[in-house]
């Protein structure tokens, strides 16, 4: 067995700093036999410490999932880049342009999802991909907006993720970014909800071991969007950040809030060094 069971008073509190962790295990993700993932490297510096090593979520999977993750006959996720592609290539809005009107193949998008969230100087905020994709559809393609959470638009930030696929990530957290940074830092560290836990409770004090029938990895999203056995479909980052802060029993915020764009700039961020594995497979 690869993860020591959590103990019930650790389940409950989830803060005890003495639990015993278990090692991830040592397996290597190699994408259809030829393209290597780094999913362990050294923790960015602006961690000061909290994590000496950073590690992919892929290593907390059992063996049947990780193997899903390593052919993308079987990864699942690939049905919806497969529909992002066509959505791709269709032309959409008063303007009658697609994307690939403005950007060409969707090979033009390597690099893309490695730097996101990332600060954008003409509209003075810092941006998610699903946010920079409605942005295009509206200004330039005279479209409407894609549901930030829905399937479509989760489907697009896929096919777009695939093509930095090996990439490391790079959040850029400097500069005008540093405010949004430090909100989602906040945020991550805060104590929420009936259970009194926050993010680091889990993924940064805990991880490794077991909560229920799952076990808790570092809370890593370089594989996001990620397709979740549990509900059969490619899964955004902030359905998963709502999804967490229900389990703390708090009143969660709403995908594409500030405070999730803010989460997720840090939590990117912290897994600066890996590989972009999006679309992976998670339980």
């Amino acid at each position: 067995m690869k993860f020591k069971q959590m103990t019930a008073i650790a389940a409950l509190a989830l803060a005890l700093p003495t639990l015993s962790l278990a090692d991830a295990d040592d397996d290597k993700l190699v994408i259809n036999g030829e393209l290597e993932m780094v999913t362990k490297t050294a923790a960015p510096a602006h961690l000061d410490g909290a994590l000496s090593e950073v590690i992919s979520g892929w290593h907390f999977r059992d063996d049947d999932t990780q193997k899903m993750q390593m052919d993308d006959f079987d990864n699942a996720g690939m049905l919806g880049v497969e529909a992002a592609a066509e959505m791709w290539n269709a032309v959409d809005g008063s303007e009658g342009k697609s994307c690939a009107s403005c950007h060409g193949e969707a090979e033009s998008m390597k690099g893309v999802r490695a730097v996101y969230p990332k600060w954008n100087e003409a509209a003075g905020e810092v941006r998610t991909l699903e946010m920079q994709i409605n942005d295009c559809r509206t200004t330039r393609m005279g479209a409407e907006e894609l549901k930030y959470a829905g399937d479509e638009m989760t489907n697009m930030v896929g096919l777009i993720s695939l093509q930095s696929r090996g990439m490391p990530v790079n959040v850029a957290i400097d500069g005008p970014a540093q405010a949004t940074w430090e909100q989602g830092k906040e945020l991550y560290y805060t104590r929420t909800g009936q259970l009194d836990l926050s993010c680091a409770s889990c993924h940064e004090q805990n991880y490794g071991n077991m909560i229920r029938a799952d076990h808790l990895s570092q809370g890593q999203i370089n594989g996001f969007p990620a397709y979740r056995l549990k509900n059969a479909k490619l899964n955004g980052v902030h359905n998963r950040f709502k999804g967490c802060v229900r389990d703390t029993r708090a009143e969660t915020y709403k995908e594409g809030s500030p405070e999730f764009i803010a989460l997720e700039l840090y939590v990117a961020s912290r897994g600066n060094g890996l590989s972009v594995e999006g679309p992976s497979i998670r339980n």
